[in-house]
C-alpha cells in the first residue's frame, strides 16, 4: 500500500477479510491512532475498525474507496466538500483523554525565525475552542467513492486543538494544489473565509520547517521559491 511520512502499511487477508497491518515506530503515536480509534467507534465517521493491536503493530479493517488525491480535480474538490461536515462532526464529538498535545504554535514561530526561511507574517490567531481534531485532514487520508467520503484514516496525530485551524490546515493544503478545493472546504463547514486564511502562515511555516527537517529537497526549494514570491 502506499506509505505515509510516519507509518508503514500494508494490505493483508485474515480468515477471507481484508485488513491494514500500520506498524508505528513511537509508541506514543502509536497509542495515539489506538485511542482515537476506540473513542470514534458508534460516532457515524467511516474510520476503520480496530481488530487487534500489539506493541508497534494496529490492525484494523480495509475501507472501501479511493484517496482523494488520486482522483482528478473536480472529483476532488467535490469530495473535499463532502468532507467538511464529516470535519464539522468530529469538532463536536466529545475527545478521549490522554491524546497528544495539539501543535505548539509558539514553538514553531520561534524555530521557524531561527531559520534561513523566507520572511513570513508570523501571529497566532485568536483561539475559537477546543474540539477533536484529526491532525492530518489532507486528500490523502480521505477515501472516497463517487463523492461520498468512506474513510478517514491515519488518526496517529488526532488531538484536542482549535478546529478553526484544522480546517484552515486542511483548506491551505488543499488549496496549494487548488484553490477552488479551499473555497469549497471552507463554505461546506461555515466557516468565516477571513479567519481561517489568518492561520495561512502558521501552515506555511510549519511545513517548511518539516521540508527543511525532513522532506526532500526539492520540495524544500519549491516551497521556498513559493514563499519568497509571495505565495503564501
Amino acid at each position: 500500500m502506499r506509505q505515509g511520512a510516519v507509518g508503514q502499511v500494508r494490505s493483508v487477508v485474515r480468515d477471507g477479510r481484508r485488513l491494514v497491518e500500520k506498524r508505528l515506530s513511537d509508541p506514543a503515536r502509536h497509542d495515539n491512532e489506538v485511542r482515537a480509534l476506540q473513542a470514534l467507534v458508534g460516532s457515524g465517521l467511516p474510520v476503520p475498525e480496530l481488530v487487534e493491536e500489539h506493541p508497534g503493530t494496529i490492525l484494523m479493517t480495509e475501507l472501501p474507496g479511493a484517496r482523494l488525491d488520486d482522483q482528478d480535480p473536480v472529483a476532488r474538490r467535490e469530495a473535499l466538500r463532502a468532507s467538511a461536515q464529516l470535519l464539522r462532526g468530529l469538532h463536536e464529538a466529545e475527545p478521549p483523554s490522554g491524546l497528544l498535545p495539539p501543535p505548539d504554535d509558539a514553538a514553531i514561530i520561534r524555530r521557524y525565525r531561527a531559520a534561513d526561511a523566507p520572511p513570513l507574517p508570523l501571529v497566532v490567531p485568536s483561539a475559537s475552542g477546543l474540539a477533536f481534531c484529526h491532525g492530518d485532514w489532507t486528500d490523502g487520508n480521505l477515501l472516497s467513492v463517487k463523492g461520498r467520503i468512506t474513510g478517514v484514516v491515519d488518526w496517529e496525530a488526532a488531538h484536542v486543538g482549535d478546529p478553526l485551524r484544522e480546517l484552515s490546515r486542511a483548506a491551505w493544503g488543499a488549496g496549494r494544489k487548488d484553490p477552488l478545493s479551499a473555497d469549497a472546504l471552507i463554505d461546506a463547514y461555515g466557516a468565516d473565509p477571513v479567519r481561517v486564511r489568518a492561520w495561512y502562515p502558521m501552515h506555511a511555516a510549519e511545513l517548511w520547517l518539516w521540508f527543511a527537517e525532513a522532506g526532500p529537497p526539492a520540495y524544500l526549494a519549491e516551497l521556498t521559491a513559493d514563499l519568497r514570491a509571495g505565495r503564501i
